[in-house]
């Protein structure tokens, strides 16, 4: 399992062949409780997930991720069970760099070598695949990432709304209106 994560389904690449992989996979009961509590929601009822997973390169992987998810959060005004349903698409890019001893063999250098061509300054350039140090991956790392994205952070049940008090209303008395009164009693 991923540090510090609820739910994991590791993949070899190293066994991915040309024609890639469909893999799909679903959390149990107590799986779907662990992600709840993860998630700071009530409840979960589904959490089902399809990657595709292609081969691009011998060193680099496209995964097309389709999770399905019924989801039960409280309103944010009622405190009310808020039941919806995920459907999510989304897509990740991996490249193998290697075990960390060997990317630094490959610096390696002496003082005076001027930079390699992998040196990139430009920081506005579109963000590439994710390094990864192992062909051991967490399909549900990602996935669960996702989730937690794609929760609502405002969920309200249907024609629930937050009325702030009328203009007409008194404001609540300060505080310190207590205080002050204190003061010229003296």
């Amino acid at each position: 399992m991923s540090e510090g994560l609820p739910y994991s389904h590791s993949y070899n690449l190293a066994r991915l062949g040309n024609a890639g992989d469909r893999v799909n996979f679903a959390a149990d009961a107590d799986q779907r409780k662990a992600i709840a509590r993860w998630a700071g929601i009530p409840s979960l009822e589904k959490f089902e997930t399809e990657v595709v997973i292609k081969k691009l390169a011998p060193d680099r992987f496209g995964l097309d991720f389709h999770l399905l998810a019924d989801v039960t959060q409280s309103c944010v005004v009622t405190l009310e069970p808020v039941p919806s349903q995920m459907d999510r698409r989304f897509t990740r890019e991996f490249v193998f760099a290697g075990t960390s001893r060997s990317r630094k063999n490959q610096g390696r250098g002496t003082p005076d070598s001027a930079p390699g061509p992998d040196l990139v300054l430009d920081t506005e350039q579109e963000e590439g695949p994710e390094e990864i140090d192992s062909l051991h991956l967490d399909l549900a790392a990602p996935v669960l990432e996702e989730f937690a994205l794609a929760l609502d952070p405002y969920p309200r049940r249907p024609g629930v709304e937050f009325a702030p008090e009328s203009p007409d209303s008194e404001p609540p008395q300060s505080p310190f209106a207590v205080l002050k009164g204190l003061g010229k009693g003296s």
